[in-house]
């Protein structure tokens, strides 16, 4: 899958079938978020495969919005250390995974609102790190959802060289 195909086609899953991925699978995932830019090549993230079914459940239950974790096949939490840009550094990092895992047929979603203590405690990390998310991965219940994404059109968020210039002002003059 091209990377504009996968980007057009994917979709927050939050439903995941019971099958396992494998482990080459998983190492990709990984591989993607390890390869991301960071800020001044810091490279300040931390990845955490969970894929203890205990594990997953207590983690679900440190944020209001992730019940979901708890059927995953495996979740990634994402931490970052002494990095200068925390959000974007990390964003970079997890959005490749979630883009190759989605790539290789594997659906994931962002979660956000953690009680970051409990999650440090549950995954023992060091106090000093900070939780970016924990994003649960799998192969999803309904694969045949992907692509019906709504969002406003290029040319209500896109100008060109000046703020209320329409882009498709750009493809004229070219």
């Amino acid at each position: 899958m091209e990377v504009i195909e996968a980007i057009k086609t994917n979709l927050a899953v939050r439903e995941f079938k019971p099958d396992k991925v494998p482990k080459d699978t998983i190492l990709k995932i990984l591989e993607a978020g390890r390869l991301a830019h960071s800020s001044k090549n810091t490279q300040p993230w931390r990845f955490i495969l969970i894929d203890d079914k205990d594990k997953l459940l207590l983690l679900s239950k440190t944020t209001p919005t992730g019940a979901h974790i708890a059927n995953a096949a495996f979740a990634i939490a994402l931490f970052t250390e002494n990095a200068k840009l925390p959000e974007v550094d990390g964003a970079r990092a997890m959005e490749d995974m979630m883009l190759v895992a989605w790539s290789l047929g594997v659906g994931s979603c962002w979660v956000t609102n953690f009680e970051e203590k409990k999650v440090k405690q549950i995954l023992e990390v060091p106090k000093e790190w900070r939780l970016i998310t924990v994003a649960p991965f799998g192969y999803p219940v309904n694969p045949a959802r992907k692509g019906k994404k709504r969002r406003k059109a290029l040319e209500e968020i896109a100008y060109y060289n000046v703020y209320g210039n329409s882009v498709t002002r750009m493809m004229e003059s070219r």
